[in-house]
């Protein structure tokens, strides 16, 4: 599979700001990682954001941005503060601006753009990847439209509001309550402390363009792999009906074509894998594919996709005991709690580079599996998951009140039930067809949680083909497909039930300040702290030397390490929150990692 971002044609933008791009500086933060001084104007992310549904041409507006801070009543400003990075959120180092917005104000952001001659009589899309919170779009004056949701995707076709020629404007606005209102935003807080982080307002991901076929334009891609049957189905959905439009999908094999077949938009089609190569941690291979939308003879669109041959499920062993089945083979799933902050990003990665080496690490310390904590990436991470082949635990940020330990559900209102179930469904459907997401997890330690039975039906209808954790830790509610619990440092387990595994969905949080490497200097936090390496390693050795039983009794399969790094003043990172470090002694305890997949001891 070929990196999108080495083979699409990258096209150039203007900017509308008083300063040149050499004038920029990120702001001085309290910590930075190694791949801080790669990023500049030019090259702000500028691979490919969307690596499952490609086209060739597109424009990326990432760059140096107008921004200005405003109360959040008051009208577009006419005079701005100072030039921003997107797609680096205010409140980070990266941003040149590192400034908190509150929810009393609005975020303002503009920039100009010029179309390619080429683009001429096409529509064109304005893509938004993520922007957190509340969203309002202007082109050349005109309102296109509002957005409420802090990490789905989404869209605006501008073609009516352009200009013939010229320079365009695109103005954006953006108002952010963080924790004042119900609205999903994870561990972001207005006042950072112990697990609680730094808040991103804004545009936190790539925004870019590209133009489409100005009647009917393929507008997604669903893509169901099945072990079973040895096959692929494709669901090709066209932008609005033409009965005479044909969808044509090709999957090819490392450049090889092995199947091919055609049908009408919202149809379902099926299409064989011969002797289908399985994706697996242990060997994520991805297949391509090819979609071509056809109108009498000639083809009107065409974009390209992957896919991995991948099933995840619940099975019996041959003890009888249910457990965790990939591939119709039980597998244990062992990984860190993922929370995905940077210190000079915050919500972002500084580079794609840096994004991929979380999971390169992630890997290499002997590993299969991360829980993806409370939080969305871009789209290029699970890209990444799946090119390296470690499986994924998604959480649905969480939001609104919470409900403590054995205290069972909230009551949401109306406003916030409707507004989390949007982004649920969001969640889902836009990462549907990456292979490494084998789990959904709707509710973490009663943050946010309510009607749990119905939230896992609504997920199973929208994916039946992944295992849905109920709840990780506290409140179970006794539905779904895993039983998990948290246990600090632990390591715990219950006993698997006749139609759920039993997971241990948080365990560990062993913690190690390295001077250097912090957040702060002083107070910083972790559930259980230690002194020196030495004493932090041998006490993850002893953890990991009491969990191995309990993969065979009482039949635990899957476990999750708190976690991939240290994140602002908690540090139970296995790295630096830098990156700079891994805290533990690396060798020995990726062999401990590594036995958790061997035959359990006699």
């Amino acid at each position: 599979m070929k990196q999108a971002g080495y083979w699409i044609a990258v096209l150039t933008v203007l900017s509308l700001g008083a300063s040149t791009w050499a004038a920029w500086q990120p702001a001085k933060g309290p910590l930075a990682t190694r791949w801080a001084k790669d990023v500049s104007p030019e090259n702000a992310y500028p691979e490919y954001p969307r690596p499952q549904m490609v086209r060739r041409e597109w424009l990326n507006l990432n760059g140096l941005w107008d921004y200005a801070i405003r109360p959040k009543e008051e009208a577009r400003p006419q005079k701005f503060d100072g030039e921003i990075l997107v797609p680096f959120p205010i409140e980070s180092a990266l941003s040149g601006v590192m400034k908190r917005v509150g929810e009393n104000n609005r975020l303002w952001y503009r920039r100009g753009f010029e179309l390619p001659t080429s683009w001429s009589g096409r529509r064109v899309l304005l893509h938004f990847e993520a922007v957190d919170w509340e969203t309002t779009v202007l082109v050349n004056g005109r309102e296109l439209g509002k957005h409420r949701g802090g990490y789905a995707r989404f869209s605006f076709d501008i073609t009516d509001a352009l200009k013939p020629s010229g320079t365009q404007e695109l103005v954006v606005s953006v108002w952010d309550p963080t924790d004042k209102s119900h609205q999903a935003r994870g561990k972001q807080v207005t006042e950072p402390h112990s697990i609680w982080y730094t808040s991103t307002t804004g545009i936190w991901q790539t925004v870019w363009l590209e133009p489409v076929n100005r009647e009917v334009y393929i507008k997604g891609l669903k893509i169901v792999p099945d072990v079973d049957a040895g096959e692929v189905r494709v669901a090709v959905y066209f932008s609005q009906g033409m009965p005479e439009a044909r969808a044509i999908v090709e999957v090819h094999d490392g450049g090889r074509a092995i199947a091919r077949a055609e049908a009408a938009s919202n149809t379902e089609i099926r299409l064989l894998v011969p002797e289908a190569k399985l994706w697996s941690p242990d060997s994520p291979y991805l297949y391509d594919l090819t979609v071509t939308m056809m109108k009498g003879g000639e083809a009107m669109d065409e974009v390209t996709s992957y896919f991995g041959m991948r099933k995840a499920s619940l099975g019996k062993d041959e003890n009888g005991i249910t457990r965790i089945f990939l591939n119709n083979k039980p597998l244990f799933m062992f990984g860190p709690l993922d929370q995905g902050f940077w210190p000079d990003g915050i919500y972002i990665a500084p580079t794609d580079e840096a994004l991929r080496y979380d999971i390169e690490a992630t890997k290499q310390l002997g590993f299969n599996m991360c829980r993806k904590h409370v939080k969305v990436e871009p789209d290029r991470w699970y890209y990444w998951a799946d090119r390296l082949g470690l499986l994924v635990w998604q959480d649905m940020p969480s939001g609104d009140r919470f409900a403590r330990s054995g205290q069972g559900e909230i009551t949401r209102s109306k406003e916030s039930a409707e507004q989390f179930e949007r982004e649920l469904t969001a969640l889902v459907e836009t990462h549907f067809n990456h292979p490494s997401i084998v789990m959904w997890v709707p509710f973490n330690e009663g943050w946010g949680q309510y009607d749990t039975a119905r939230i896992v039906e609504r997920i199973k209808a929208l994916d039946p083909t992944r295992l849905v954790d109920c709840a990780s830790g506290w409140n179970d509610m006794g539905v779904g497909d895993v039983h998990d619990i948290h246990s600090y440092p632990g390591p715990a387990a219950v006993p698997p039930e006749p139609n759920r595994a039993a997971v241990l969905g948080e365990f560990g949080g062993l913690g190690l300040p390295l001077r250097g490497h912090t957040w702060q200097d002083e107070k910083n936090w972790g559930y259980r702290s230690f002194e020196d390496r030495e004493s932090l390693t041998n006490a993850y050795l002893a953890l990991l030397q009491n969990l191995r039983p309990l993969i065979q009794s009482p039949g635990l399969s899957a476990a999750v390490y708190t976690q991939t790094t240290d994140v602002e003043i908690e540090v139970n990172g296995l790295m630096t929150y830098d990156r700079a470090l891994i805290k533990m002694d690396a060798e020995r305890i990726t062999a401990a990692n590594r036995k958790m997949y061997l035959p359990p001891p006699l």
